[in-house]
């Protein structure tokens, strides 16, 4: 194999399988390697040793932030379809309010939405309990993004379909069942997993009320032993332990359901 077909791709714009693979190991090692050198320009010295006498700590709080991804993906997915479906609505308050809950979730900082949702409307209506204020907010933030990524999927189906289906006497609720759900799945599933990769991050912002997720069992950690860079780093990995096979899935259902109208 020539050496510039290891760094190039071929005239159709795919790489083989060893090129791929090869270029992807220089690209981690350099990537690790600035890291290292930049360390190392400081003279720090990291010692991981400390986290495995928190190991229960961690894979309880791994297991809640895995929980609470899960919880909120189910319902902030409820939540988009049904906001995509009002945004379409004929109805204009139903039009409305869909429009206006999609622009001040999506416009707004998770930050800020925590602290009002969880401090004033969750005292005022009696919630309590923080691993449900926390699904119920990291819920309605994503599902303001996930309706936006399902209108655009019925937006996309081509009006003719729908014409078609009246046509040969099809009601409205057998057309969505028919023809436009398993266009909507088929269009909007690689966004949808990759959202669901946004949601475990954004995940870590509910330590700031306390739930006992990753983020918070690490920031636990590091107050009782002041290794701050060690818990952090440690963190970034478990995250990205979650994400990065998420990412890859996207990736695969881009291509697995790439194709022309």
């Amino acid at each position: 194999m020539p050496i510039r077909r290891l760094f190039v791709r071929g005239d159709d714009g795919i790489a083989s399988f060893f090129p791929k693979v090869f270029n992807i190991i220089i690209a981690l090692l350099l990537f690790i390697l600035f890291f290292v050198f930049s360390i190392k320009r400081l003279g720090m010295e990291f010692d991981f040793s400390f986290l495995w006498s928190f190991r229960f700590r961690l894979v309880q709080g791994f297991t809640a932030t895995v929980a609470l991804s899960l919880a909120s993906l189910a319902v902030s997915l409820l939540l988009g379809f049904l906001s995509a479906l009002a945004n379409n609505s004929r109805v204009l308050a139903l039009s409305y309010f869909s429009k206006v809950y999609v622009q001040f979730f999506r416009g707004t900082p998770l930050i800020m939405q925590v602290y009002l949702f969880f401090y004033i409307i969750g005292t005022a209506w009696g919630v309590e309990n923080r691993f449900l204020a926390g699904v119920l907010i990291l819920s309605i933030f994503e599902g303001a993004y996930i309706s936006e990524i399902i209108r655009g999927g019925i937006d996309s189906i081509d009006p003719t379909q729908l014409e078609a289906a009246k046509a040969v006497g099809l009601k409205s609720g057998q057309t969505m069942r028919l023809i436009v759900l398993p266009q909507i799945i088929k269009r909007t599933l690689p966004s949808l997993a990759g959202q669901f990769a946004s949601i475990i991050k954004d995940s870590s912002l509910l330590s700031l009320i306390s739930v006992i997720e990753l983020t918070q069992t690490i920031r636990e950690i590091s107050a009782s032993n002041f290794a701050l860079f060690e818990s952090y780093i440690f963190l970034g990995l478990l995250y990205l332990s979650l994400t990065f096979p998420i990412s890859i899935y996207t990736r695969y259902l881009e291509r697995r359901y790439s194709y022309e109208n």
